[in-house]
């Protein structure tokens, strides 16, 4: 039965180019979308650009341009890089579109006729960096925000609006003790449950600029804009036609994908504005890690070491996509080093899923004039690949995409070893037909196999795999080609190396 999946990412902040912690986080969440497709879902998947507030306008001014030119440049850089990798999202939001600032406009006034907002004044400190106020206890011991130390932080003292937060401390806590699953993984849960503890009774949170005026101008108070982190969280409202009919077809969103760094503003001040605007909550807000070099993490303040198109032209855009989801646990961090990504390229792509798939498509055509023979009685091989199924769909139900990846892999591993245990070329040699044939309709179905479980990490070069067995572009995988793979009297064609051993490797 099909069912709506809506998945989204944080929305990428307008202040400079994408770099490989972007990507990691569009690549995670496409292969959750890839994966609810292939079970059969209906999936709604929403990235976009955030592109109001204060950082912006000073990185337009920098730029010499106009802030609407500005972002426009940026939106079609961060556009070219996810279609380069494949990213299968249904929406790209941006929140200078017209149809977002709707969906501001009546969320805000709905909180706002609910009685949680109320006038005051702000004076405290500023991080242009984080679009965020900050109090002592955030600052590093220099008075510096640590995740901006190239920024200093600002005292500002203005007229704000503020939200009544401290009155959703108790609807929250309530929350996550029924819903342990609203914050994932567990130690985030236990991590905002704390922030939230903490609150007092009377704690607000500014939600209006009164000098920033690239932003949305607050409903029947032009003096002010909305905040922009009040602002860019109703994104994932606005991508579904709210507050129009129909867009409970889409709303609640089944998992918000976020970093680290805005775990609060997702998991505590989201859900509160949605319960002061009486709108049902998300299923889910998934923290990954940090994807990490040398250098520190990837962030466009602290400098990337590794630029994104320098990663992609190494290997190509799939073995990129598989080796971040294999490599970086997707719910804690992970390295990235160009000698890791070698390995990775050369052992799991090149001489294992590869050269299984040459190996085999080559005796298939040398030894069966390129047919697939009857599927036979069932084998060893057939038996791993059975119970991969049920492995394999574990890991991903649970959207640890690391060990999706790695079931399909062992496999790999079985098949390659199956192939050196059989020889079928000695079989060919001794001209014992039945098991030959036995076989290699083996090894088409685990490749199969293997191929349609790579569909969420590999989607260009798994298809080229399932194609070489006669299954059609217009196919798309699916969970029953998984548990059914048989293509009995398919004529295979051999393609190109998938992954091609040259000297674009870098020194």
């Amino acid at each position: 039965m099909t069912s709506k999946f809506y998945i989204t990412t944080a929305i990428d902040y307008s202040s400079g180019a994408p770099h490989v912690g972007h990507a990691y986080e569009k690549l995670g969440a496409d292969s959750v979308a890839r994966y609810r497709r292939l079970r059969g879902d209906q999936v709604h998947f929403c990235i976009g650009m955030d592109e109001h507030g204060q950082k912006v306008a000073q990185s337009a001014e920098t730029a010499g341009v106009e802030p609407t030119a500005w972002v426009e440049s940026i939106a079609e850089k961060f556009r070219s890089a996810w279609s380069a990798l494949s990213i299968s999202n249904t929406d790209f939001i941006r929140t200078t579109e017209e149809r977002h600032h709707r969906s501001v406009n009546e969320l805000v006034r709905r909180i706002q006729e609910a009685g949680f907002i109320k006038d005051g004044v702000y004076a405290g400190y500023y991080c242009v960096g984080c679009e965020a106020f900050k109090l002592d206890k955030d600052l590093d011991e220099t008075g510096q925000c640590p995740i901006h130390p190239t920024r200093k932080v600002k005292w500002v003292e203005e007229p704000n609006l503020f939200f009544e937060l401290g009155r959703f401390k108790r609807p929250l806590l309530t929350h996550y003790e029924r819903h342990p699953e609203f914050v994932q993984p567990v130690a985030k849960l236990n991590e905002v449950s704390n922030v939230v503890a903490g609150w007092t009774e009377d704690q607000t949170l500014s939600v209006s600029r009164a000098r920033v005026p690239w932003g949305i101008p607050w409903p029947g108070d032009p003096t002010h804009t909305v905040y922009v982190w009040f602002d860019a969280l109703i994104n994932y409202l606005s991508a579904t036609g709210f507050p129009d009919d129909g867009y409970e077809a889409i709303w609640p969103a089944d998992v918000h994908v976020i970093g680290p760094d805005i775990v609060r503003f997702h998991a505590a001040i989201w859900p509160a504005m949605l319960l002061a605007a009486g709108v049902e909550l998300p299923g889910q807000v998934w923290c990954h890690g940090w994807v990490r070099t040398e250098g520190g993490r990837f962030s466009q303040s602290a400098g990337t070491p590794v630029q994104l198109q320098e990663a992609i032209d190494r290997h190509g855009a799939d073995p990129l996509r598989y080796f971040l989801l294999r490599e970086v646990p997707w719910h804690s961090d992970g390295a990235f080093t160009w000698e890791r990504f070698d390995a990775r390229y050369t052992a799991d792509l090149a001489d294992g899923y590869g050269n299984l798939l040459s190996r085999v498509l080559a005796m298939i055509g040398r030894y069966l004039d390129g047919v697939v023979p009857e599927a036979g009685e069932s084998t060893p091989l057939d038996r791993a690949g059975e119970e991969a199924i049920g492995a394999y769909k574990a890991a991903m139900d649970a959207q640890l995409l690391h060990d999706g990846a790695a079931v399909a892999w062992q496999l790999v591993s079985r098949a390659n070893g199956y192939v050196e245990q059989t020889a079928p070329w000695q079989l060919a040699k001794d001209k014992n037909r039945p098991e030959l044939e036995r076989t290699l309709a083996s090894l088409a179905r685990a490749l199969i196999r293997i191929s349609v479980m790579a569909t969420p990490f590999l989607p260009n070069k798994s298809r080229i795999a399932l194609n070489a067995f006669g299954i059609p572009e217009t196919e798309a995988p699916t969970w029953q080609l998984l548990a059914q793979p048989h293509v009995t009297g398919a004529r295979v064609a051999k393609p190109p190396p998938l992954f091609p051993k040259d000297d674009r490797r870098a020194a």
